[in-house]
């Protein structure tokens, strides 16, 4: 169970957080000033902490300052009553994780949370042992290094793609990392981040693909107050939070073009200004971007800026699918598991001979966040020591279990585009007789539609004009037919 340190003068604030945080699974200490916080965290070490800005015997910027120096990779959330831009961005600069207003919104502050221990530093030496707040494994062929969710392993692909972060990360050079979604692209932006002298400063990651053209301006940039309808405050954007440090743009290829040419400013002159603003603000900040195809190609039908491209890529890294990657499903599993114990209070030891050759011999379209999302609900679902076959979900389990048609002769599609546009046929079944063809139809036509759904069960139940119900119903009676 993860310890979380609640520091607030204001009792009922503390009572709240502390039943509301219980009920979704942490352990919540109560501190009511500075000192006694402070005395606490001598003897204790729990994962995250909450202050108050303005308490008792102390200012919460003075206890921030005094709890990094001790305990640097411990992610600390300020909280206040009184928002106050120049305290929150110097609040950042600090080594807080983040800077929340009160009154508090239960699912925000839920959120904050889990990306801050998300966020935690868990990286420790190559050759290091393990430690308390870091972890490593040392295997035949070498070490793992953990990053919150994301493992570098010895594997060949690790081996490259370390060999590109330890080469680039001590520059300033603007990184492109190409990758599927789900791919593991923050988590290498973020090893970069921690390698480099930027360490100490702030990472902060931008998904552009969820930024409305609208607003994208004002969430990179920030803006003035009365810059535009309900615009009510000053607000500061993500650069300049991440002023000194790193910012990470993911899906760099959805913002609009207008916000390209501010981005373009950005780059090449290093000063930014708020939307509604008139004065420029000086910026030092590393930019590493990401996207799932090529900007190349981008730019030559004119959906991304040629000029903006080039300034970015000074060094790239590309990060391979899991499909091509057999050797390392059964490496990101294990540690998924790991996880899904440590939250779940479980001890599930590991995977049957017969659940890892599914796991190894599925595509996995979603990549290393399918994976993990399959992990979860396998080990939740787990009543034995080891994940078997019939707790992965169906169109998993039984995916080794179907035939492949080819591509047509003459087909000049690469490796890459087949997989994409794998036409599923009817299952092994033994027999002739015209219940079973059937059921092999009715099989096929299911397949099909969740693939087509990207194996959403709501749209492919929609595609195939039945009600979800009855789509899972469908699916359990092939569970049990499976092991024809």
């Amino acid at each position: 169970m993860q310890k979380i340190l609640v520091i607030d003068d204001d009792r009922d604030m503390c009572l709240l957080l502390n039943r509301f945080l219980t009920r979704k699974g942490f352990e919540v200490t109560e501190m009511y000033n500075g000192k006694k916080a402070l005395e606490y965290l001598e003897e204790a070490q729990p994962e995250l902490v909450m202050s108050d800005l303005r308490l008792e015997d102390m200012d919460g910027i003075e206890l921030l300052k005094k709890i990094k120096e001790k305990h640097s990779a411990m992610p600390v959330i300020i909280m206040t009553g009184y928002s106050d831009v120049k305290t929150s961005v110097n609040a950042i600069k600090l080594g807080a994780f983040d800077y929340v207003t009160k009154p508090l919104l239960p699912d925000e502050i839920l959120l904050t949370i889990q990306h801050a221990l998300q966020a935690e530093q868990k990286v420790v030496s190559r050759t290091g042992a393990p430690e308390e707040n870091g972890k490593s494994i040392t295997r035949e062929k070498g070490t793992i290094i953990y990053s919150g969710d994301y493992i570098f392993g010895d594997t060949e692909a690790f081996e490259k793609i370390l060999k590109q972060i330890n080469l680039v990360a001590p520059t300033n050079y603007s990184v492109i990392i190409y990758g599927e979604s789900g791919s593991g692209k923050e988590a290498i932006a973020q090893e970069i981040h921690k390698r480099s002298r930027r360490s100490n400063k702030p990472f902060v990651a931008i998904d552009c693909g969820a930024l409305s053209k609208e607003l994208s301006g004002s969430e990179l940039f920030g803006h003035e107050k009365g810059a535009f309808t309900g615009a009510l405050n000053q607000k500061s954007g993500s650069f300049e939070i991440a002023n000194g440090g790193t910012v990470f743009l993911d899906e760099i290829g959805n913002l609009s073009y207008e916000v390209q040419i501010s981005l373009l400013r950005v780059v090449q002159e290093r000063k930014m200004r708020r939307v509604g603003g008139v004065k420029d603000i000086d910026l030092d900040v590393r930019i590493i971007i990401a996207s799932n195809e090529p900007l190349w190609e981008s730019t030559r039908k004119g959906k991304f800026r040629e000029d903006l491209y080039h300034r970015f890529n000074e060094f790239s890294i590309t990060v391979p699918p899991l499909r091509e990657r057999k050797e390392d499903i059964m490496l990101f599993a294990n540690h998924f598991l790991q996880l899904t114990n440590g939250e779940l209070d479980k001890k599930v030891k590991g995977f049957t001979p017969e659940a890892e050759v599914i796991l190894k011999n599925y595509i996995w379209y979603g990549n290393l966040r399918e994976l993990k999302n399959v992990i979860k609900k396998a080990t939740l679902l787990t009543e034995t020591s080891y994940i078997e076959p019939h707790v992965l979900p169906f169109e998993i389990s039984n995916f080794s279990r179907l035939q492949f048609a080819e591509q047509p002769e003459g087909s000049t599609n690469n490796n890459n585009e087949k997989d994409k546009n794998i036409i599923i046929a009817r299952p092994l079944l033994d027999g002739s007789s015209l219940k079973e063809a059937s059921i092999d139809a009715e099989f096929e036509t299911i397949m099909r539609a969740l693939k087509q759904a990207n194996y959403n069960k709501s749209k492919a139940a929609k595609i195939l004009q039945i009600d979800r119900k009855t789509l899972y119903n469908k699916m359990n009676q092939y569970q049990e037919l499976k092991n024809f």
